[in-house]
């Protein structure tokens, strides 16, 4: 039987699915109101809203249209406080990250902080569905005098639907950088092994886990307080290296991991607290 022409083209030319693409950047500057928009621009799936706050600080909360990332998509946002302000990042839900069919989602986040400028990367949980394959680098470059306060949660399957996504994969990469000189890195790698996630060392059989990092001079200061607010019988631990302060913490289930970074996450932001997109 002959084959139409429709039937060859259809058989040679493979389909090109359609991926999410966004790229997001904001800029602060300082005055005498206190911190406010220099410059903003979105492309794609990335979006930057700006809520009314009562606070110095001016609080961007980044929004991904497309609703999560599969493989093949990206997503990429900058962002850059000006010296002495303060900029507050968070994210207007979790991120979701689906099951792929062969690439990976990447994400990059890229954070400048001027002179005596204060960052806070807050955004919420990420979710690793069964089969997700995710490549996160976060690159932070700071000047003198610049403070840091940035949290990354990662949930491993949905906690409603009893998933424990053991076959996610996450690639995580760390940069921190005060006048160019290395002063934070770390490397985490997920390939859903069996022993990442049952090791006593490793995950231990626990489905959410977070990375808070302070970088500022009072990080040994706070060192005793935040230890005063690490619960009992929890998988959570802090200490302090010079100006950081690094807290790492496991989790049964999503609720649980907020239970017991959200107070932590207060203590150590620059305005003392967290967004309220954080408490809806």
């Amino acid at each position: 039987m002959k084959k139409s022409v429709k039937e060859i083209v259809n058989k040679s030319i493979p389909v090109a699915m359609q991926r999410a693409r966004g790229l997001g950047r904001i800029a602060t500057q300082f005055g005498p109101r206190g911190t406010r928009l220099l410059s903003l621009y979105q492309d794609g799936c990335a979006k930057i809203r700006l809520p009314n706050t009562h606070s110095q600080a001016l609080e961007a909360v980044l929004i991904n249209t497309a609703g999560g990332l599969t493989g093949g998509d990206t997503m990429e946002w900058r962002a850059e406080a000006s010296p002495d302000s303060h900029l507050v990042l968070t994210t207007q839900a979790c991120e979701r990250i689906y099951k792929s069919t062969g690439d990976v989602a990447r994400v990059a986040t890229r954070l400048i902080a001027g002179e005596n400028a204060h960052i806070d990367w807050l955004p919420q949980e990420t979710i690793l569905f069964d089969a997700s394959k995710l490549s996160r680098t976060i690159d932070i470059d700071l000047a003198q005098g610049a403070t840091l306060t940035a949290v990354e949660a990662v949930l491993l399957g949905r906690d409603a639907m009893g998933e424990e996504a053991r076959n996610a994969q996450l690639t995580d990469q760390w940069r921190i950088r005060r006048n160019g000189r290395l002063i934070h890195a770390e490397a985490n790698q997920l390939c859903g092994t069996s022993m990442e996630r049952d090791g006593i060392s490793l995950l231990a059989g626990m489905r959410a886990f977070a990375t808070i990092l302070r970088i500022a001079p009072d990080a040994a200061a706070r060192l005793d307080r935040i230890r005063q607010l690490l619960p009992d019988d929890t998988k959570i631990a802090a200490s302090a290296i010079g100006d950081r302060l690094i807290i790492r913490a496991l989790a049964p289930n999503g609720l649980a991991l907020r239970r017991l970074i959200v107070p932590l996450i207060a203590q150590l932001s620059g305005g003392g607290g967290l967004p309220r997109l954080w408490h809806t």
